[in-house]
């Protein structure tokens, strides 16, 4: 008889704990899937550096915005990594896809390497579930002979009503952003001035 009721009575307790264990936790992230690169292979490599973000945004949950002043932070939706190393993995594949070159950060090259460096400073990154998702940025590119280019850039794209559609749609928005960077990217490889200074 005592078996039985510890037997019902763990029973019981693990019901409880079950019932009281929390949602699922969900993972994100902006580095889009692989695509087939550029069919011309680049006659430099690019370094892309590490992204700021606006402290803001720069935790480990995703943070939506709330009308005009409020936010909120879903601790059951993250990112796969720190925010600002998402953007950079994305704006890295973003780039080596369209250049047909490849990311050297942070590895040992030759002296006569050419090398183009690209930095990235996110100013804002606003996420509205049935909104938008806004990036704005400053970003820069820099050449092995001085030539460099200094840009700014603001994209919005429509969201959808789930968290994975507002992910997306930051994929889309930085790949818009990489396609602005790719152009500044290659007339300054090639020594010529770039879109915008």
């Amino acid at each position: 008889m005592m078996h039985t009721l510890r037997l019902a009575g763990s029973a019981i307790l693990l019901g409880t704990l079950a019932a009281c264990a929390s949602a699922p936790t969900h993972f994100h992230t902006l580095v889009p899937p692989s695509v087939p690169g550029a069919a011309a292979s680049a006659a430099f490599v690019i370094d892309v550096q590490p992204v700021s973000v606006p402290p803001q945004v720069d935790q480990p949950a995703l943070v939506l915005r709330q009308g005009s002043s409020g936010i909120a932070v879903l601790d059951g939706e993250r990112w796969a990594s720190p925010l600002g190393d998402e953007i950079r993995g994305a704006l890295s594949a973003d780039l080596t896809a369209r250049l047909g070159t490849h990311d050297v950060h942070g590895l040992p090259r030759a002296k006569d390497s050419k090398v183009v460096g690209v930095r990235l400073d996110v100013r804002r990154f606003d996420s509205e579930v049935g909104g938008k998702a806004t990036l704005e940025a400053s970003w820069s590119v820099r050449g092995v002979e001085g030539v460099a280019a200094n840009c700014a850039s603001r994209v919005a794209e429509p969201a959808g009503s789930t968290y994975d559609s507002l992910v997306e749609a930051h994929q889309r928005a930085l790949g818009k952003v990489a396609d602005q960077v790719a152009a500044a990217v290659r007339a300054v490889a090639a020594g010529q001035n770039p879109p915008c200074q």
